[in-house]
């Protein structure tokens, strides 16, 4: 796939990255899992790598530094001016938690949570743009929030990144230029776990791909099953990440 050369349009996932506390164990499960090789990231950052596919970035992979927080993959938004987006993202009742920041001439970014407490990022690209691989076998397929409170999240969500939210298969999606790019889906008993969105990964068959992450010291959240997507399963890898790996439908 060519490189990327244009910003995503503001409100498309245009990244996730993963915060773990064993970064050489990430590196080796995702690599193996997925196909993932690795590159130096902004020093800014600490200790983190760019996961990439045939040379085109997909994810990030960087250090937890923060005691008690959770293993967990972040989803990014591009926007178009992340201090402007921050502040939409407060005046529409969420909290920014970290920046607007420049890492270094890579972009500008902010990591902030929902009205719920779902955490995302906001990605203003400039001379990383984000991920340049698209849906195919290793690389983000989907994103999808799960939240109690789907109506709250359309709302806000489509107020910060000013694109509209619409009904979609089993709960809304959010659309850029007509096309939905996320899904909101309500969700009443997380079990514990609080309001979060889900990374996707595109695989060639996740029943085989379930089978390997087990053999890698990961977990099965839940089995392969037939979605409106796809067939799909979650995971969780040895430290504790959870995401799940969707198949396209045939």
């Amino acid at each position: 796939m060519p490189a990327v050369e244009l910003r995503l349009a503001q409100g498309t996932p245009c990244w996730v990255s993963l915060l773990t506390h064993d970064l050489p164990g990430a590196r080796a499960f995702y690599g193996e899992l997925l196909g993932w090789t690795y590159s130096p990231g902004p020093g800014q950052l600490g200790a983190y790598v760019r996961a990439e596919l045939d040379g085109t970035p997909v994810a990030g992979l960087g250090v937890s530094t923060a005691t008690g927080f959770p293993v967990q993959w972040t989803t990014y938004f591009a926007v178009d001016d992340a201090d402007r987006t921050a502040q939409l993202v407060r005046e529409c009742g969420g909290t920014v938690a970290v920046g607007p920041l420049q890492a270094e001439r890579a972009g500008r970014m902010a990591i902030a949570s929902d009205v719920s407490g779902a955490v995302f990022g906001l990605w203003q690209g400039e001379e990383h743009l984000g991920r340049e691989a698209g849906a195919e076998p290793g690389g983000p397929a989907w994103a999808e929030l799960l939240t109690p409170d789907a109506d709250g999240a359309a709302t806000f969500y489509g107020a910060v990144l000013d694109r509209p939210v619409r009904p979609a298969l089993g709960g809304s999606a959010l659309l850029v230029h007509g096309r939905p790019v996320a899904g909101i889906r309500h969700h009443a008993d997380l079990r514990g776990h609080p309001p979060r969105w889900r990374t996707h990964f595109a695989v060639q068959d996740a029943a085989l791909t379930t089978r390997h992450a087990v053999e890698l010291g990961g977990r099965v959240l839940v089995e392969p099953h037939d979605t409106a997507r796809g067939r799909a399963a979650r995971l969780a890898d040895p430290q504790g990440g959870h995401f799940s790996v969707l198949e396209a439908a045939a």
